[in-house]
């Protein structure tokens, strides 16, 4: 089926801003043919393509046009996580994204879950934007450079950043995280309520710049957005503000007032955000400093059909710029270095998160914990002779397994995580079988799981945000009308709370089927007293632990009474099944 092009040109104003987060290393684009992925199929050189031309557009209108990203380069892809031995998670890939003429970008939570990437970042991508690659509350240690034998908490880029547009309008930046609590030893994340209390925040927000713009990975609905918004509010009552969020991989849009907007656009190259606003206040003697501004905000698919038809270059020959393809070429060296296109096996079928129902034949949650991780963590490993039971998070796969070949690629992308397996030894079955349950608070009344939601998600895990989202945008629909959408493609169908149609594109919603917020293998064949090892990843090690001393009192387990129980990490273990039983 052929790429559905937009329904109507973008509105540009004399403000303009387009905007990616979340985009995990999928700079390839999506290359498989099953929808939806033809709509994303633009890779980052066809992105590039995209900027240099909207570029000119605005110098041809005479209007500003800034570039904004807020965050999360880094685990999705095995352009950023399939590196070799000695290499750093991200460090190639972020090479394309330092070729890009982004005005300001932001720090996300998966850039601090490693200390090595945290320093990676700190000493060879955050200078190259002098000034603009904002941290506002996250801090790496690092030697201090006044004391050999000190070590000193400094920002992992700048706290904040103060510039012209090409225009001459004067900004204010600041580059804000949630409140993450996941990041590594040596990196501290401080609380957005603590942070505008600093000095430094009240200095940076003093002087009234033309418009502050706010770029952070932080979701613009449920979050603490309106802690900085009403922060500025309090200096600044009438100053336009422009927020640009992340995390939770959503279409999202809100206003705070009449005279901001705030946008997040999505993940994995799926989605480019623009907004626009008027702002000619500043040059109209008829315009009053309290009125409401008009913004737009649009969600962009990422294909070159799209691009094409914003640019009004609609062929290769208009549209590919020479940084595009110099991109687009390099990317593809970089998969061939990386042997990304290894084979493991021939995968049968689709194998989906949240479009088939789980459990089930169709469902990646089913093929990763009831086959491919007792198959695969068992070969040559010594306790494969006692029966065990296998649990995971199920926000440890973050994407659909597609019919066809099976590559080291595809392995990284449904599963990217390098999470431990640990295990208990000797948990009588009757135990055991009741963690699972526990975990996902069936039968209970919901505030235990609601305190673990919470947890995981201040640890960085967004999977029930987004699958709330999705599940909303099924039902939504559902309630409209298919049929007047029975000839558009499958893809997201966006209700946010901005005026008008957000979506470029007009689609049909993605058919959504709820999964548990944890799952496991099937039941060991063993009687209720019988011992039997209970695996888990070590990522919900502290929820596990307290469930297990919850349903038993004989003993409290800490950890120190859990194991490792595979070397093999959990972004391995697809690849191993699919060589054993894809071939």
């Amino acid at each position: 089926m052929p790429i559905t092009a937009p329904a109507r040109p973008l509105v540009w104003s004399d403000f303009n801003v387009i905007h990616t987060t979340d985009s995990h290393g999928w700079l390839l684009g999506h290359q498989k043919a099953s929808p939806p992925e033809p709509n994303y199929s633009g890779d980052f050189g066809d992105f590039a393509s995209f900027v240099s031309h909207m570029k000119e557009i605005a110098l041809e209108k005479n209007v500003d046009l800034l570039l904004v990203d807020s965050g999360d380069l880094h685990d999705g892809t095995g352009l950023s996580d399939g590196y070799p031995a000695g290499r750093v998670d991200a460090h190639d890939s972020n090479e394309f994204i330092k070729r890009l003429p982004y005005d300001v970008m932001a720090i996300g939570n998966h850039e601090l879950y490693v200390y090595n990437n945290t320093l990676d970042m700190y000493t060879n991508f955050a200078p190259h934007w002098k000034g603009r690659y904002l941290s506002s509350n996250a801090n790496i240690t690092v030697p201090d450079p006044n004391n050999a034998n000190a070590t000193v908490s400094v920002p992992v880029g700048n706290r904040y950043a103060k510039f012209k547009s090409r225009l001459g309008r004067r900004i204010t930046s600041l580059g804000v995280i949630f409140d993450f609590t996941g990041n590594d030893n040596g990196t501290t994340v401080q609380k957005v309520e603590d942070m505008v209390k600093e000095q430094w925040f009240s200095e940076a927000i003093e002087e009234e710049p033309d418009l502050f713009l706010l770029v952070g990975h932080m979701p613009v609905s449920k979050d603490n957005w309106p802690t900085v918004f009403n922060a500025i509010r309090a200096v600044h009552s009438t100053t336009p503000i422009l927020i640009f969020g992340g995390h939770t991989h959503i279409r999202d849009c809100t206003q705070f007032d009449g005279r901001s907007m705030a946008l997040e656009s999505g993940r994995y190259m799926e989605t480019v955000g623009w907004m626009s606003v008027d702002l000619n206040d500043k040059y109209s003697f008829n315009s009053n400093k309290s009125d409401n501004l008009t913004f737009t905000r649009r969600y962009l698919d990422t294909n070159r059909v799209t691009y094409e038809y914003h640019t009004g270059r609609n062929s290769n020959t208009s549209f590919d710029t020479s940084l595009g393809t110099s991109m687009s070429t390099g990317l593809q060296e970089l998969a061939e270095r990386f042997d990304l296109n290894l084979t493991y096996g021939v995968a049968p079928h689709d194998f989906l998160l949240t479009r088939a129902p789980y459990p089930g034949n169709d469902s990646l949650l089913s093929l990763f914990i009831e086959q491919a991780t007792p198959i695969a963590l068992q070969l040559n490993n010594s306790r494969a002779g006692v029966p065990a039971l296998f649990i995971t998070n199920s926000g440890s796969q973050r994407f659909d397994i597609l019919s066809g070949t099976f590559t080291k690629n595809d392995q990284i992308t449904a599963s990217p995580f390098a999470d431990a397996f640990l295990y208990l030894p000797n948990i009588t079955f009757s135990v055991a079988k009741q963690v699972l349950p526990a975990l996902n608070a069936e039968g209970a009344d919901g505030k235990r799981r609601k305190r673990w939601i919470h947890e995981l998600y201040a640890r960085g895990e967004v999977e029930v945000r987004y699958n709330a989202w999705l599940g909303d945008m099924n039902r939504r629909e559902d309630m409209l009308a298919r049929r007047e959408a029975a000839n558009a493609t499958l893809g997201y169908v966006t209700t946010d709370s901005c005026p008008g149609a957000g979506d470029d594109t007009v689609h049909t919603p993605l058919p959504y089927y709820s999964t548990p917020d944890f799952v496991g293998s099937d039941d060991p064949d063993v009687s209720d007293d019988a011992e039997i090892d209970l695996v888990f990843v070590d990522f919900i090690e502290n929820q596990l632990l307290g469930i297990v001393n919850d349903v038993q009192k004989e003993k409290t387990y800490t950890s120190a009474d859990v194991q490792s129980y595979s070397p093999l990490l959990s972004n391995q273990l697809l690849g191993v099944y699919a060589e054993q039983k894809w071939n």
